[in-house]
């Protein structure tokens, strides 16, 4: 009997991206499954589980899935004492059982088998996830059930493999991804885990050497390190595993003969250390290269392994070359975004008098990093230009960008001795005609000293968020005036406005990474920001700065920021 194609979750439409990603991976199992919430409710579910149950996902998604489905043999509901998947979900570990029930949509009871598993369901949140199937005993109930897909053994495969998939895939980190991989393989499938990473110069690094001593991982640091290079013909295991080769077992006398290089002396030397009578050798590949192996070892474990548990140790591997070949993609073009945007970004000009102080934090995410900047230079007439800046859009567009307009800020800034105001004015006309950038918010300022002693500035503001000036005192007020529209959306003059700082005053130029916050207001940003910078204006400038970013950017920002602050100096005597 054909499965039918999944129904949609609900009658809002389609599921969110969380939701629809649970979804995909439920899907890639062969037989039942689901993920419920911390709270036991169903949050996606696979078209076989529908097909099982005979519930489509509608009346299923949102459930308690102990209160709709867990039933005795008559499809009586079962009391919450009596349910041992409950109990399991409860402790948060991971369960099964050959003799349970669930409830079908037309009340009658299903014989099933079952496995439990903790399941990581994105951010910060905790699952689990049920995989099951019709037992043999709902098999001699006639044609119309379906056959099973395989026994228990198969259940708790594909679980694994499930598992393994949202883990591994969750991450951007490297370290945190082989992490995991640990956590998912010992002490499951063996008492000990090897990983071997080649590196991006093609040597290759002992990443991992991990023992399961009870419920306690135990990372053996003296065994791991550098590794030596790979030899082109060794027929010893770990050399074909990181050449690429099929999976391998091995053993104590696999390499108790003469070593023919000095990877077969490291795995000598590991059998030894740690006792291993029985070992499993895979390479973790990606569809580009090979970027390392994995060891299961069994020392106090009992059994050795057997072919059949190569296939789902290559299962496994396969997965985690695609988890990691991503994160080292992603790592790779952080460094790019962060290299480029930092070689963009000026050293700030030595204006005696002034302190000053920049700041650039980039985002976490590397598609976010690119579009904030500021700048500080000399003027043609004695002044000192300050500026800070967002280019709309992220990456390394957007980087780009945010270099064109700092350029030609500059270029205009110096050779025109006029109201910031003129200078934003002529910026805006290029930016339309010789650029790619389509907005961009900034604010330009010049800052001189005025005949009695003090400084002075006069700026004008391009839709970016207001400076904030702060006494000696502790006294903290936005600059509002000087306001206009961003640059790159209607031509037009601008506004100019002046203000004399008071002598130790600190004023702050940042972007919107900093005060912006999803499920707040901006109004609640610039307060948070002008209540902390109050109450750190008599630390020295560079503590200031580096609190005040500390105690204000956002936790979970995905935006990256730029900061730049200057004082002045004290009242002469």
């Amino acid at each position: 009997m054909p499965v039918p194609e999944r129904t949609e979750a609900d009658e809002s439409g389609a599921p969110d991206a969380r939701t629809a990603a649970l979804i995909r991976a439920l899907e890639a199992i062969g037989t039942g499954a689901y993920v419920v919430d911390e709270l036991g409710r169903i949050l996606a579910v696979n078209a076989r589980a529908e097909h099982l149950l005979a519930r489509p996902a509608g009346d299923l998604l949102g459930q308690d899935a102990h209160d709709l489905l867990h039933g005795d043999a008559h499809g009586q509901p079962l009391p919450r004492t009596r349910c041992r998947m409950r109990q399991a979900f409860h402790a948060g570990r991971a369960a099964q059982a050959d003799d349970d029930h669930f409830v079908r949509g037309d009340g009658t009871a299903l014989p099933i088998s079952w496995t439990i598993t903790p399941y990581d369901i994105g951010g910060t949140a905790n699952g689990t996830l049920v995989v099951f199937d019709a037992s043999a005993r709902a098999q001699e109930a006639g044609p119309s059930q379906q056959p099973v897909t395989g026994p228990l053994p198969e259940l708790e495969r594909l679980a694994l493999l499930a598992e393994t998939t949202t883990r591994l895939t969750s991450t951007l980190d490297v370290e945190e991804a082989l992490r995991r991989l640990v956590t998912l393989v010992v002490p499951r499938l063996a008492d000990w885990a090897v990983i071997d990473l080649i590196t991006e110069r093609d040597e290759v690094w002992r990443k991992a050497v991990v023992h399961a001593a009870g419920d306690t991982l135990v990372y053996h640091e003296e065994l791991q390190g550098p590794m030596p290079p790979i030899p082109q013909e060794s027929p010893m295991p770990l050399s074909r595993a990181l050449r690429g080769a099929a999976s391998t077992l091995a053993g104590p006398k696999t390499y108790q003969r003469e070593p023919d290089s000095g990877i077969a002396v490291e795995q000598r030397r590991l059998f030894e250390a740690t006792g291993i009578h029985s070992a499993a050798i895979a390479p973790i590949r990606s569809a580009r290269e090979v970027l390392g192996a994995l060891t299961l070892g069994r020392a106090g474990h009992p059994g050795d392994f057997t072919s059949t548990d190569l296939h789902l140790l290559e299962d496994i591997t396969r997965r985690a070359g695609l988890a990691l070949d991503n994160a080292r993609l992603y790592q790779r073009q952080r460094k790019v975004a962060e290299t480029m945007q930092n070689h963009l970004l000026p050293q700030m000009p030595r204006v005696p008098g002034l302190e000053m102080t920049v700041r650039y934090l980039p985002a976490p995410d590397a598609s976010q990093v690119g579009g904030d900047w500021y700048d500080a230079f000399p003027l043609s007439d004695g002044a000192t230009a300050l500026a800070i800046g967002d280019v709309v859009g992220h990456d390394l567009e957007a980087a780009a960008g945010m270099a064109q307009v700092r350029n030609m800020l500059r270029a205009y800034a110096w050779s025109q001795t006029k109201p910031t105001s003129r200078i934003v004015e002529r910026l805006d006309e290029a930016i339309r005609h010789i650029t790619d950038v389509t907005m961009a918010t900034m604010i330009l300022a010049r800052l001189e000293e005025a005949d009695d002693g003090r400084w002075r500035l006069s700026w004008s503001n391009a839709g970016h968020p207001p400076p904030l000036l702060i006494s000696h005192d502790g006294l903290a007020d936005y600059l509002t005036d000087g306001h206009g529209i961003l640059l790159g959306v209607t031509a037009g003059p601008r506004p100019d406005a002046t203000a004399l700082l008071p002598p130790g005053s600190t004023l702050v130029l940042y972007t919107d990474g900093l005060v912006e916050e999803l499920g707040h207001t901006l109004d609640e940003g610039l307060m948070r920001l002008r209540r902390h910078a109050a109450a750190l204006a008599h630390r020295p400038l560079a503590s200031f700065t580096d609190q005040l970013l500390r105690r204000v950017r956002p936790a979970g920002n995905d935006d990256d920021v730029a900061l730049l602050a200057l004082r002045t100096p004290s009242i002469r005597p």
